[in-house]
Parts: C-alpha cells; sequence; structure tokens
C-alpha cells in the first residue's frame, strides 16, 4: 500500500512542469488577446440607442481590421486597412466621458447633413424610404429607427470635415450621441460591427448588419 507522500507527485516534477510549460501557456493567453484586440471582438448591447437595429443584450460581433490594424492594447494603428462608410456600426470611445460605444455612421467627410424631427438627410436627399417609414437606407445598410421617443435635437447645415464622422444612434429621441458630443476623429472608431450572433429570448443565430 502505497502511502501519502508515495503516491503525490515529486515536487520536482511540478517544478520542472511549471519552468517548461507555464511560459507556453502565458504566451499563449497574450497572443489570444492581442487577435482579440487587434483583428476580432464582440460588444454587449446595453442601451436601446440603437434600437430597432440592436436590440438591448444583443451581442455584436466587431470587425477589428475594418479600418485599420492597431499595435496590441493600443490606439496605436498599423496599417490602414479601409475607411467608414455612411450606414456602417461602429465601435469607438464616447469624447465626453470615454465609455466604449455602438452607433451608426450617419455622414462622413464631405456630407451636408440636415436631421429634422430624427429623419436624416444627406446632400439634399431624403434617406427614409417612402414605401417603409422610419426605415432609412443607405448604399450598404439599412437603418430600422425607434422614433417613439421623438427625434431628439436637430442638426441643420453641418458640413462633415475631412478625418471625421457623425455618429448617430437609430433611436433617435434615446441616444446620446453626436449631437451631444461632437463629430468623431476616424481614427477613434475601433472596428465595424458585422453581425448580431446573439439576441436575447432568441438564442444563437448570425445576423448580418
Amino acid at each position: 500500500m502505497q502511502t501519502q507522500a508515495q503516491s503525490s507527485t515529486p515536487p520536482g516534477k511540478i517544478r520542472r512542469w511549471v519552468r517548461t510549460e507555464l511560459p507556453q501557456i502565458a504566451l499563449m493567453l497574450v497572443l489570444l488577446a492581442a487577435a482579440r484586440d487587434s483583428f476580432a471582438n464582440h460588444y454587449y448591447v446595453p442601451s436601446g440607442s440603437m434600437e430597432h437595429t440592436l436590440e438591448i443584450g444583443d451581442r455584436v460581433a466587431v470587425d477589428m481590421r475594418a479600418y485599420g490594424v492597431r499595435l496590441p492594447f493600443t490606439n496605436v494603428q498599423l496599417i490602414a486597412t479601409g475607411k467608414p462608410e455612411r450606414g456602417d456600426i461602429a465601435v469607438f470611445d464616447s469624447p465626453q466621458d470615454g465609455i466604449r460605444l455602438i452607433k451608426r455612421v450617419a455622414a462622413v467627410a464631405g456630407d451636408e447633413v440636415e436631421l429634422v424631427d430624427g429623419r436624416l438627410s444627406i446632400n439634399g436627399v431624403p434617406l427614409e424610404t417612402i414605401e417603409a417609414a422610419d426605415i432609412e437606407v443607405f448604399r450598404n445598410h439599412r437603418a430600422m429607427l425607434n422614433l417613439s421617443h421623438g427625434g431628439g435635437p436637430d442638426i441643420h447645415g453641418l458640413t462633415i470635415p475631412d478625418g471625421e464622422v457623425l455618429m448617430l444612434g437609430d433611436a433617435r429621441g434615446n441616444s446620446i450621441d453626436g449631437r451631444f458630443f461632437g463629430l468623431v476623429p476616424v481614427g477613434e472608431l475601433y472596428g465595424r460591427a458585422v453581425a448580431v450572433y446573439h439576441r436575447r429570448g432568441e438564442g444563437f443565430a448570425w445576423r448580418r448588419l
């Protein structure tokens, strides 16, 4: 019959395992974290500011390479990979308080913006469709507006300068967005939301944005 001392792992073996395996495990975890920070990530939607496109509790997949590859764990851009397009849903830090937000790119450099009662016009052209009320059509995206709280503050005669974008929520009367904290530099956009992969009450799915 083995004694407890005989059946336990020798201390020397444990020390050898720590020396050889632990550094590799730590390196793997760092590489995974770096990949998540630089290439792909996710976002949990905490509020209704993007209803009805995004609902409270949605989990959203974010392409962190959409606008540029950054040095891991920093905001230093290494390679520019694309520019935000009107209608994109993007993740960024609020210029007001630094909180991570998700909003729609409503206008890009050179756009002349009018926003009246929550309805957007770009360069004199209303984005709302005649056939479907409260749906705005961008070139590659459709915004399902929620105007049950009204339209929020209007915008008149705003022209977006180079290097900046106007970020708005789809729930125009329930969104703290560019009307309150101003325009956002393009370099401050972390990534583009590509799909909702989990919705509360419905479970996992892949709903492209």
